[in-house]
């Protein structure tokens, strides 16, 4: 590639220019913040600085789950972290989160607040806070994490490896997208053989794993993830299609999507959550038109 397009690396790289691309603005090879920024506080148990992003719909989807259980120590102030515009970057941010990414939670039920960063360590904590979505057995458990895992591990291949260069990137790049959307295909199929044998992934029950993998393979299945389903042809993963339109049915994965939403229907958007009441005024009939 380096022969074709005539750049050659050089013996030691530095930045000297934007990357380009929707994210240029944003990247840098360096960590802390940017500016100074305090984090709002609300009133409720769990401080949630996030986005809809993939990541961030994991953890409004578990927040929402725990609540339609009956948790009322599970109720949240979810404030929007506009990542396009920098937010994560504050000062406040990068105290909870030193690697700035959305979404990292603060848990103020204990005597002394617990930060808790990075989406999958989240659904972990609340897994284990309030005893739900993680089976106790030993083997089930571990199935669990193994999808856990499996997921974090495989999200760089399809967001910061398809997604990035099939809608992102500056210019298109044959070779880039044609290695990643591979990628992305060979992980689509590692879901299809594995919910070949059971309903969820872990087995029959819905868990952690499933709301973790289903935030990023769910709705990439469904059509919603970088306008690729025809480019990756998902409709001919028939049981990643039965387990995606499974949960997306389920009113707290509903609730869960809305959070922190800047894309798509205005009535669908809920760019700060504070309790229940706030999707009151959102119909049944425009939930129905979700995307």
């Amino acid at each position: 590639m380096s022969q074709e397009n005539g750049y050659v690396p050089p013996k030691v790289w530095t930045w000297e220019k934007a990357s380009g691309g929707t994210f240029a603005s944003i990247n840098r090879p360096i960590a802390g913040p940017t500016h100074d920024q305090a984090l709002p506080v609300g009133k409720h148990p769990f401080q949630l600085y996030s986005m809809g992003t993939p990541n961030g719909v994991k953890v409004t989807v578990m927040l929402e789950e725990l609540l339609a259980l009956g948790y009322q120590d599970a109720e949240y102030d979810a404030w929007l972290i506009r990542i396009g515009e920098g937010d994560q970057f504050g000062s406040g941010f990068v105290e909870i989160n030193p690697n700035s990414k959305i979404p990292a939670l603060v848990d103020h039920g204990p005597t002394k607040p617990i930060r808790v960063f990075e989406s999958g360590a989240i659904l972990l904590y609340l897994a284990e806070r309030f005893g739900e979505f993680l089976p106790g057995g030993l083997a089930q458990r571990t199935e669990t994490l193994n999808w856990l895992f499996w997921q974090m591990g495989s999200a760089p291949f399809l967001g910061g490896g398809f997604g990035h260069f099939y809608a992102y990137a500056p210019e298109k790049i044959e070779y880039a997208i044609d290695r990643y959307a591979m990628e992305a295909k060979r992980l689509l199929d590692v879901l299809d053989r594995r919910l070949a044998e059971t309903p969820y992934l872990a087995g029959d029950d819905y868990t952690i794993a499933d709301i973790a993998n289903w935030a990023w393979y769910g709705q990439l299945a469904l059509g919603r993830q970088y306008d690729a389903g025809e480019f990756l042809q998902v409709q001919e993963y028939a049981n990643v299609q039965r387990w995606a339109k499974a949960i997306d049915a389920r009113p707290a994965v509903r609730r869960g999507r809305m959070v922190n939403r800047t894309i798509g229907d205005p009535a669908m958007q809920l760019h700060e959550r504070h309790d229940a009441s706030d999707f009151e005024a959102r119909t049944e009939d425009k939930r129905e038109r979700v995307e």
